[in-house]
């Protein structure tokens, strides 16, 4: 028996409409803490990308600490500043983010990100680092509380 295509339509719609709240009940769930800060780095990877020094420090915690207390907030600043100014244009590739959540509003994460940087298109410097960073949550919002990074050999990566 073959179905005309008025009826398969009928016959399907609760099917869909079924697949289709399943599909927007998922979307409308909270978002987890490793996907929320997941959510954050991935910002902060594209605010660095468009130059936007002042949108990407808003992801830092007034409080930061980097590499074991060598860098504050205000040096971060300077440092990206700096970067931003020597390479025009940088830009980052982060390899798979692991995040670890410490209750609801703290969280580490760690990642290797190659990095690059030069005037044109074409990168002209580039390295991999290791990065671990530890996150917490303030008013809803998740900020850098603690990052260090240190160079990776092409070696290890490859």
């Amino acid at each position: 028996m073959r179905l005309s295509r008025r009826s398969f339509i009928r016959a399907a719609a609760p099917v869909l409409l079924a697949i289709a709240s399943v599909f927007a009940a998922a979307c409308s769930r909270p978002l987890t803490v490793e996907q929320q800060v997941i959510a954050s780095i991935r910002d902060m990877e594209a605010l660095v990308e468009d130059g936007k020094s002042l949108a990407f420090m808003q992801h830092i915690d007034r409080q930061f600490v980097g590499q074991d207390g060598a860098l504050n907030h205000d040096q971060v600043r300077a440092l990206l500043i700096l970067q931003l100014k020597r390479y025009q244009r940088l830009q980052a590739q982060l390899f798979p983010i692991d995040v670890i959540p410490a209750g609801d509003d703290a969280a580490t994460a760690t990642f290797r990100a190659l990095v690059t940087g030069g005037p044109h298109w074409i990168p002209e410097n580039g390295q991999v680092y290791e990065f671990r960073t530890s996150w917490h949550k303030v008013e809803g919002e998740w900020l850098l509380l603690a990052a260090n990074w240190t160079p990776v050999n092409l070696e290890d990566v490859l």
